[in-house]
């Protein structure tokens, strides 16, 4: 499958446009049932989505937000770190935390939330005002105060149950907020925008910064002492509460994000770049450290003056034990692009991406292990035809063989111009394309290829067999071309578009899904003899495309699109992803489990298909009742559907036996709130090698609570 991104060597253009993050705010109260999509992060671990801001009540507990509603929690001094419900998609920009139950957090669009129970729930409240947030302190008693776009500043004195507007005297933007006592605050913002309060915010006065440069974060230890960093390397300091506030020699011309102090000696800034500097003597002298790896550092706490946390983009998270001195990576996994994903069954899968970069799982995705790929060509495709047998293709001709599971790649030779899908049938019957309409076919593994006539100089991105003979190959201005030989010959189809074509999948012989720019969706129900246009409710690029039965597939693209059809493509419902990342490559081994790679080495999986939940239609309610209900229809082919209540919230498992007691299949196996749930059991599987179930006898088992039921379902095909 072709990677949507733009490589140094220029040879493959890009075919998902980015965008700006839509600000989607998605609230869900107990009232109210939705059905939403879930996805859960496998790489970088927490989670992948960049984080602005973090703070710590001590050494063990802290709170980090950011982008697409992401709340993340540790209670062992950033251990571990677990994904909290925000339960929205707004960027939040800032954290601050009163002690370890009660605290708040600001972003986009006003949104303000609060919890007072760690995090465990977090209550949206009425800011009065639909400017982007940007700070927040709440550091005493009930006291809390908000700035943001325009100068917004708001107030409140209970808690966050009344929020009160304040007037700022200014529309600059303010970054940032600090309270060093309940009456004594300071904010500072854009072109060296400086303003002081010392009644709560009832009035705010305007202090002289002396500069012209954008202030991002300002922080004080006490009334008098206060730093505030910027632009362009700027640091200013006060010594007397902000009467004065003198310019201080960074040495830096990166912009400075952030800054924190544990005393009026000690204190820590971010360098936007990652970097981070210290300072032992109040800013006298600052020296610079490396935070370990590359990227953007966005938000830091001095918790004392041994500990420290910073955090930043694509998921970063970096802790100290000495002040700064040094620095532990917490957050874990590759942030390289992953072109494209293989899952030979529900525990063994395959990532490739940039760089020459090849993970495995053999567990489900609960590890990522890179192999040795030999090559630094960024890969754009993996076909593995069972769990030994796979091969990988790539810029300048790369092709990589693997027969043990990947623990050894071998190079072959095939062709000097890029390639971007591959495709094998058996172990030794295999097909990939590329750049200038190539297409190489292998009939002996790899060790030999040979150049095939494609009746075509279009760029050829992805190619799909619906057995070993029928093929097709999807490339530039609308490309298609087929073989029913089993790619010895090619003929081409046409499309009837002329944009880039993405991603193919079969569904049978007579029936595949394209998918390319523009949010284009074509279906062929004749072998490719018409093709007709189908509606995606989209306008950007789909990259990849999935089927795993005949009703249900799966397409991703950019913006973090997902949609799903259980219709063969009739109708696409969209799936809340994860964030707006470009989604490359997506694989299932079934109708509820897969995985999606993507921008930035994002891989998330689900195992429900990506729906958690389903409203009861005739029920508004929470179940009073744990209930396992008879699957329907039944007999089935080839999908059945299972619902099941919870009355209470719990860990669930559902499981798919067959009559010798094997597990055929794990619906279910994670904490669930209570609610109705419906989930698709299919007996066939079209993504990473054709597997069928044979007819007969099947048990589904639900394990929640006190609750171990088991019914019976029958398979006829």
């Amino acid at each position: 499958m072709f990677s949507p991104i733009s490589y140094p060597d220029n040879l493959i253009k890009s075919r998902i446009a980015g965008k700006t993050l839509l600000n989607i705010l998605l609230f869900f109260f107990l009232s109210t049932q939705f059905c939403f999509a879930q996805w859960f992060w496998q790489n970088p671990l927490p989670q992948g989505n960049t984080l602005k801001s973090v703070d710590f009540i001590n050494v063990n507990n802290g709170i980090a937000v950011g982008a697409f509603g992401t709340i993340l929690r540790t209670n062992n001094g950033g251990q571990s770190w677990l994904i909290q419900t925000s339960n929205t998609a707004n960027f939040l920009y800032d954290v601050s935390f009163l002690d370890v139950n009660n605290g708040f957090v600001v972003g986009a669009s006003g949104i303000i939330l609060r919890t007072v129970n760690g995090g465990q729930s977090w209550i949206p409240q009425t800011s009065n005002t639909s400017n982007y947030l940007s700070g927040v302190s709440y550091k005493y008693s009930n006291s809390a105060t908000v700035v943001g776009d325009n100068g917004t500043i708001i107030h409140s004195t209970d808690g966050g149950e009344n929020w009160i507007i304040q007037s700022s005297g200014t529309t600059r933007t303010l970054a940032s907020v600090c309270f060093s006592d309940p009456n004594i605050g300071t904010a500072v913002g854009d072109l060296g925008t400086i303003i002081h309060t010392s009644n709560s915010g009832t009035n705010w006065q305007s202090q002289t910064s002396g500069i012209t440069k954008h202030l991002y974060d300002v922080f004080f230890v006490d009334s008098n002492y206060g730093t505030a960093v910027g632009e362009d390397g700027t640091i200013l300091r006060t010594t007397n509460g902000g009467l004065n506030w003198t310019i201080q020699n960074s040495g830096q011309v990166h912009h400075l994000v952030a800054v924190s102090f544990s005393d009026i000696n000690n204190g820590l800034v971010l360098r936007q770049d990652g970097v981070i500097i210290k300072t032992t003597d109040g800013g006298e002298n600052w020296s610079g450290y490396s935070s370990l790896t590359p990227g953007w550092l966005m938000g830091i706490c001095f918790i004392n003056a041994d500990y420290a946390a910073a955090v930043g983009e694509h998921g970063k998270i970096v802790y100290s034990t000495n002040g700064g001195s040094n620095w532990t990576l917490q957050s874990t996994g590759t942030t390289t692009t992953l072109s494209a994903i293989c899952l030979t069954d529900q525990s063994h899968g395959t990532a490739v991406g940039h760089d020459g970069i090849i993970l495995r799982t053999t567990d489900s995705g609960a590890n990522w292990v890179q192999q040795v790929s030999g090559t630094t060509f960024s890969l754009l495709d993996v076909h593995f035809v069972d769990n030994s047998y796979g091969t990988a293709v790539g810029v300048n001709g790369t092709i990589l063989r693997t027969t043990d599971g990947g623990n050894n790649w071998s190079h072959q030779t095939g062709s000097p111009g890029s390639l971007s899908g591959v495709h094998f049938t058996d172990i030794n019957n295999g097909v990939a394309v590329g750049i200038n309409g190539d297409i190489i076919r292998t009939t002996d593994g790899g060790n030999s290829w040979e150049f095939q006539q494609s009746w075509t100089d279009n760029y050829l991105y992805d190619i799909d067999f619906a057995n070993e003979n029928i093929g097709m190959a999807v490339g530039y201005d609308g490309t298609i071309v087929k073989t029913t030989t089993g790619g010895e010959f090619w003929d081409n189809l046409v499309s009837g578009v002329n944009i880039a074509l993405s991603g193919i999948a079969f569904i049978d012989i007579d029936n595949a899904i394209v998918v390319g720019d523009n949010g284009t969706i074509l279906s062929t129900a004749d072998g490719g003899i018409t093709w007709s246009s189908l509606a995606s409710g989209v306008t950007w690029g789909l990259s990849d495309v999935c089927f795993t039965d005949i009703n249900t597939g799966i397409i991703v693209g950019g913006q973090g699109t997902i949609l799903r059809t259980t219709d063969r493509g009739a109708t696409w419902s969209s799936q809340l992803s994860l964030n707006n990342y470009s989604l490359i490559g997506v694989s299932f081994t079934d109708s509820i489990n897969g995985t999606i790679v993507g921008s930035y080495g994002m891989i998330i999986h689900t195992t429900n298909g990506g729906i958690t939940f389903i409203e009861d239609k005739h029920v508004d309610k929470r179940p009073t009742d744990y209930l396992l209900s008879q699957n329907y229809p039944n007999p089935f082919n080839p999908s059945t559907v299972i619902n099941y209540k919870l009355p209470v919230s719990g860990n669930v498992t559902l499981k798919v036996y067959d009559v010798l007691g094997n597990t055929i299949a794990t619906l279910v196996d994670e904490y669930k709130p209570a609610g109705s749930y419906e989930f698709e059991f299919n007996a066939i599987n079209h993504c990473g090698g054709i597997r069928n179930l044979s007819s007969g006898i099947y048990f589904y088992q639900l394990t929640a609570g006190e609750l171990i039921q088991t019914k019976k379902m029958v398979l006829l095909r």
